[in-house]
């Protein structure tokens, strides 16, 4: 009978739902075997003085699509409300609120599920303290191409780490560690995107884009050839990003367009995102290798 509905457009008695009609993507999401899952990335800062990036991607039968990205969690939560992103506007930090950022994306997504949340800051079942094993491990694994791990400590990222991993278990997203089965969904993961990139852009060593950055990539060039180069490399991630999802709703302006480094550090963000919703993706695929142990641990690309 769901084929048939699926078919014909119309329940038995003449009721014309329409290809596009609630209960025919609700019957296609049943009979998609898994598909119409749906990924969040965050960008967290490891201060609630600084905005966060989060983004959104749903599957379907065309493939994995990006529903929503926004440079801060206040501006993804409003999007779950009808509200557009002012790109414009200078993102504002706060600590997440993982039951919003949820209740946002089912808004997004409809009758998607979220099973992975995928986030760029250190994540322990124990309260973080000094350097993990996971960060010695992919230290080890990734220095020689400039991708090591800084050391979290006790206030750097602290409660705000602590907080997350339990509001996100609360709601059904324990954190994945080295001895998690990757087919136990939802999940809470750790990823960094540094290394990600490096298989993201086909390339051997660390990818210079960050703006903090700046002034250790390209010591001796100008302010505005600095700006010219971190536009062109936000708008090369960009292009590797349009391979893996459709509808990316992100612009890079010109170079010339930004007034100050800081304004682009909102494009950053939300390109480091877009990064974690992409192993969070190869994480639900069984794509990832969790380097740490079983308290903490970091999903990178295979």
């Amino acid at each position: 009978m769901f084929i048939r509905v699926l078919q014909i457009g119309h329940l038995g008695d003449g009721q014309d739902i329409g290809e596009n009609g609630w209960l025919c993507r609700f019957l296609r999401c049943l009979l998609m075997n898994g598909k119409g899952r749906a990924v969040i990335g965050i960008d967290a800062a490891w201060t609630a003085k600084e905005p966060s990036g989060v983004a959104l991607v749903v599957e379907s039968e065309k493939g994995w699509s990006c529903r929503a990205v926004a440079p801060s969690y206040e501006q993804f939560i409003a999007l779950g409300s009808g509200e557009t992103v002012d790109w414009s506007h200078r993102p504002t930090g706060s600590k997440p609120n993982i039951k919003k950022l949820l209740e946002a994306s089912q808004a997004l997504v409809g009758l998607n599920q979220v099973k992975v949340i995928a986030v760029d800051m250190p994540l322990s079942l124990d309260k973080i303290t000094k350097r993990r094993l996971a960060d010695s491990e992919v230290s080890r694994a990734y220095g020689g191409k400039g991708c090591a791990v800084h050391s979290p400590s006790a206030l750097r990222p602290g409660p705000i780490s602590d907080e997350l991993r339990i509001e996100s278990h609360s709601l059904g997203f324990p954190l994945a560690v080295e001895n998690t089965l990757t087919k136990i969904k939802p999940s809470l993961i750790e990823v960094y995107p540094h290394p990600a990139l490096l298989s993201l852009l086909n390339i051997d060593y660390r990818f210079p884009y960050k703006v903090s950055k700046r002034n250790k990539f390209w010591k001796q060039q100008s302010p505005d050839a600095k700006k010219n180069n971190l536009t062109q490399a936000f708008n090369r991630i960009l292009a590797c990003l349009n391979e893996k999802f459709i509808n990316i709703n992100l612009k890079i302006p010109a170079s010339d367009d930004f007034c100050s480094f800081a304004d682009l550090k909102r494009y950053e963000d939300a390109l480091d995102s877009l990064i974690c919703a992409w192993v969070g993706v190869l994480y639900l695929e069984g794509s990832c290798i969790p380097y740490g142990d079983n308290k903490a641990a970091i999903w990178i690309p295979k």
